[in-house]
């Protein structure tokens, strides 16, 4: 029962935010014009950007959903990319953020036993690279080249002003191929929950794009196994399916906590 109750309330939120595109033809308007612009970064990380279809083109997108095959089952998510608000949808839970508060449901007594606040965004930031390196309150560094297989890849260090998101000491390392700027490989560390930076990289491949309103996002991502801190081999894939990207915002209503949901502190 719980499957097939999640299974329409996916296809709920696809109608929804479907129907919500096709009558809100002019919500782009409302983009301030001060939005990012590729004048104010630097040459190496525009290079990238471009090479993936520009961030002044990601900058007019407002909507990005995608789907991801789990062992529980189908995991849907949907972002309002100007105000990062969040709906994870699964046959056992549903996560949301409506911008100010998180919430979680259970479905029929399913106990979730996740970290809801580490897990929000998590997938979509994957995803939605090299774009969401390309938001505000960010330091952009050279780093050390990656060498894998005998191939080079050169490296971008990305770092977060203190007090950006939950986990500013993050840090992510976009490595590109010389020649032609696309992104091949990410290395990023986790501190949720931990004070200061860390050392530790975790590496994951891009190797498979699809071109989706002229962006070049991934198909599937390949987890690598690490050794010294670097990558070794292929640990796990995850793929993304059922993409839709839009210019247009998804129903805030979609983001509203529902009666029965728990808030998230």
């Amino acid at each position: 029962m719980k499957k097939t109750v999640s299974v329409l309330l996916i296809a709920m939120l696809f109608i929804a935010c479907k129907n919500e595109m096709k009558d809100n033809s002019t919500t782009i308007e409302t983009v301030k014009a001060e939005d990012i612009t590729t004048s104010i970064y630097p040459e190496a990380i525009t290079k990238v950007f471009d090479a993936h279809g520009g961030i002044d083109n990601w900058n007019t997108m407002q909507t990005l959903s995608f789907a991801m095959d789990k062992s529980t089952g189908k995991e849907v998510t949907i972002t309002h990319l100007k105000t990062r608000a969040e709906r994870i949808e699964t046959p056992t839970y549903s996560l949301g953020y409506n911008g100010e508060t998180q919430w979680l449901v259970e479905h029929e007594g399913m106990e979730y036993t996740g970290n809801a606040k580490f897990y929000k965004g998590l997938m979509m930031y994957f995803y939605a690279m090299p774009f969401i390196v390309g938001d505000d309150g960010i330091t952009y560094e050279t780093a050390e080249p990656l060498v894998f297989e005998g191939k080079t890849y050169p490296g971008i260090l990305i770092s977060y002003d203190a007090g950006v998101g939950v986990s500013p000491d993050d840090q992510y390392i976009i490595y590109y191929n010389a020649e032609t700027g696309q992104m091949e490989w990410l290395g990023y560390t986790v501190t949720f929950g931990k004070e200061g930076k860390s050392k530790d990289f975790r590496f994951i491949r891009y190797n498979n794009w699809q071109t989706i309103n002229g962006l070049v996002l991934p198909k599937s991502v390949d987890w690598y196994t690490i050794e010294n801190n670097v990558p070794i081999a292929k640990r796990n894939t995850v793929e993304f399916t059922e993409v839709l990207l839009s210019q247009n915002a998804p129903e805030k209503s979609l983001f509203v906590k529902p009666e029965s949901a728990k808030i998230i502190d």
